[in-house]
């Protein structure tokens, strides 16, 4: 059931604050709004139907002195269910996941935990003995704010929700803001405010209403990585059982399942297995104007989208992005409650909007694959710093000197090589791990004295340790493993599973993840790096598996990233509105960035000299990002 859940403890205002938090999430579950209040508690909650979609599958959920507010999905609730029915002689009055989710807690505790398959965040409260018990899911598909403070206590899906409660102060997290300025993401365990964090993936809070001078946060379940020796074939015979089954359990629903499909790879690999389930499938892709293609040099995924929907009789729809959904950008910033400066979240919206018009509640994504299996130009840009090291000094510091002189730009055409040469010797003579890090920083350290104004030099170290203990925190790891392992904890929790959730939410539409599937996440995690980068070849061991199901054209062909044309947009339409919201004038007034700097980086990237497009766009975002919040 993918929702909106909120809940409130020790507040004197709670029925103001569930009534309030019913319209801020209205978007999370537009089909019912439910409360649920008693002295010490209160609870809203938002349903979007997915599964058993009649009216005793509302909530807040109440049976035999327990409530439950659940939001995600539990794709092996039959069979919890069977067990739950035959081993306890639980009986069921629904048909649906969350009822089994609360008997579940009932029969087993916090170890329930371990048994779900699937995405969530819930609450469950014993009226009685006044604990809950609050639980996020393995990988944090699923949202979850709180705050905490004078034996108050607030949980909400989202950041505008919580802040529902007026004592929560707006004082900015500097480490927060440094993270979201560096990878275009803030921190995936704080919010941009001091006052609320973010329940981090594989933990639970318990806490006693009645007692709330404290409560307890403990981790259920981290990510192990145990690589194995398999012969190749049997890689790929794993990997493909584990898609197949892992596709098959995401499409569990009581409503129509469809499908994201950009032409590449995973979700093609995903479209084609979850038609192997039902007669029709729904598709939706991304496409670009002509103009902009010249500038940002994208591959065409409408034309190998088109080929496969052809080839396995998809009912396919292309939507065309176009410069005036810029128009709506600060409204698209209050979505994403957090300044977020990866424009792939409008193409989530996009097409989610453009689902929900026909009727789509579910849709599956093939993210998730490139972080498991190494997919990503920069994981394989670090492979080659790695080899690059070697070459003599003289000949690195040539091809330095070389590449600074080169434009990445020429009037309204784009040069990609200029592009990833610049963008690789920013970081190919630096240790692997630093390596790593600047290879998806967008500044480097040194940078922050002339971009901030303020001393960010402890959020610096803090913002590098962090990158640092991930890295390392396998040592036996190949550097493959090291990057796949990093990316799970960083990239894939604080952008991809971030804007995903929130954009496809605000049209009221579910995504699924079948890639970030506990059974997929510890098979991959157990493929040493030589099957999953071999003969040059990015996601090997995946590509191998899918060569049973899809054609080598797709297989094989030049990765394209999932985004707007951004590069194009920065170039033209949204000249007009950088220069009103980052003008001189507006940044010395907002305090915080060194306006010289920031007009320094906006003119290299006009005159071509650099590709600045992305920290541009990110601190348009963070700019409108405080507007909206009146700071």
């Amino acid at each position: 059931m993918m929702c909106g859940i909120a809940g409130f403890f020790n507040f004197k205002n709670s029925e103001k604050l569930v009534k309030a938090v019913n319209q801020i999430q209205r978007h999370r579950g537009p089909d019912y709004q439910g409360e649920w209040i008693s002295d010490q508690a209160a609870f809203a909650h938002q349903r979007l139907s997915i599964i058993d979609l009649s009216e005793l599958s509302n909530q807040p959920f109440e049976k035999s002195g327990k409530v439950i507010v659940f939001n995600g999905e539990i794709y092996n609730y039959q069979e919890i269910k069977k067990e739950l029915e035959s081993r306890n002689g639980v009986t069921f009055k629904t048909t649906g996941d969350t009822e089994v989710v609360l008997e579940s807690f009932r029969a087993w505790g916090e170890t329930c935990l371990q048994r779900f398959i699937g995405m969530f965040s819930f609450c469950i409260y014993d009226v009685e003995t006044k604990t809950a018990f609050i639980a996020r899911d393995h990988f944090g598909i699923k949202p979850l704010y709180y705050h905490y403070s004078n034996h108050q206590f607030a949980f909400a899906s989202e950041l505008k929700a919580i802040l529902a409660v007026e004592s929560i102060s707006k004082e900015i997290d500097k480490f927060a803001l440094l993270s979201s300025l560096n990878y275009l993401w803030p921190s995936s365990s704080r919010s941009m405010f001091k006052g609320v964090g973010k329940l981090p993936p594989g933990h639970f809070i318990r806490l006693k209403a009645d007692r709330l001078d404290s409560y307890e946060l403990k981790r259920y379940w981290s990510v192990e990585p145990n690589l194995k020796i398999r012969s190749e074939q049997e890689w790929i015979e794993l990997v493909d059982e584990a898609m197949v089954s892992s596709v098959k359990r995401h499409m569990v629903a009581d409503v129509p399942v469809s499908c994201f499909l950009s032409g590449g790879l995973d979700s093609s690999l995903i479209s084609v297995l979850a038609k192997k389930d039902v007669q029709e499938l729904s598709t939706f892709t991304i496409g670009s104007r002509e103009e902009d293609k010249r500038i940002e040099k994208m591959p065409e995924d409408e034309t190998y989208a088109l080929k496969l929907a052809q080839q396995f009789s998809f009912k396919h729809r292309t939507i065309v992005i176009q410069p005036t959904i810029i128009d709506e950008l600060p409204k698209m910033v209050n979505t994403l409650d957090e300044p977020i400066g990866d424009p792939a979240a409008i193409n989530t919206l996009l097409i989610c909007q453009e689902a929900r018009k026909l009727g789509v509640k579910v849709l599956l994504s093939g993210m998730g694959a490139d972080e498991l299996f190494l997919g990503y130009r920069r994981q394989k840009a670090t492979l080659l710093a790695a080899r690059y090291q070697h070459l003599p000094t003289w000949l690195r510091m040539g091809i330095k000197s070389s590449t600074d002189l080169m434009p990445v730009r020429l009037g309204s055409r784009g040069i990609k090589i200029t592009r990833w040469m610049k963008r690789f010797l920013s970081f190919a003579n630096l240790p692997i791990e630093k390596a790593y890090r600047r290879s998806y920083s967008y500044y480097d350290d040194s940078d922050y004295t002339h971009l901030l104004r303020d001393d960010y030099k402890n959020e610096v170290r803090l913002l590098n340790k962090e990158h640092e203990e991930y890295f390392n925190a396998h040592p036996e790891l190949d550097l493959e493993n090291k990057m796949c392992f990093t990316d799970i904890h960083m990239f894939m929790l604080g952008l991809n599973l971030t804007y995903t959730d929130r954009a496809s939410m605000a049209a009221s539409v579910e995504v699924r993840v079948p890639f970030i599937d506990r059974d997929v996440v510890e098979l991959a995690m157990s493929i040493p790096g030589n099957f999953k980068y071999k003969n040059g070849i990015s996601k090997y061991i995946l590509k191998r598996a899918a060569e049973k199901h899809l054609p080598r054209e797709i297989i094989y062909r030049p990765k394209a990233s999932f985004s707007a044309p951004i590069r194009a947009w920065i170039s033209n339409d949204l000249k007009p509105l950088i220069d009103d919201v980052l003008s001189e004038e507006s940044i010395r007034r907002r305090g915080i960035f060194n306006a010289a700097y920031v007009k320094q980086l906006i003119e290299a990237d006009r005159k071509g000299y650099r590709d600045n497009a992305y920290q541009i766009y990110q601190l348009l975002t963070t700019e409108l990002w405080f507007r909206n919040h009146r700071i």
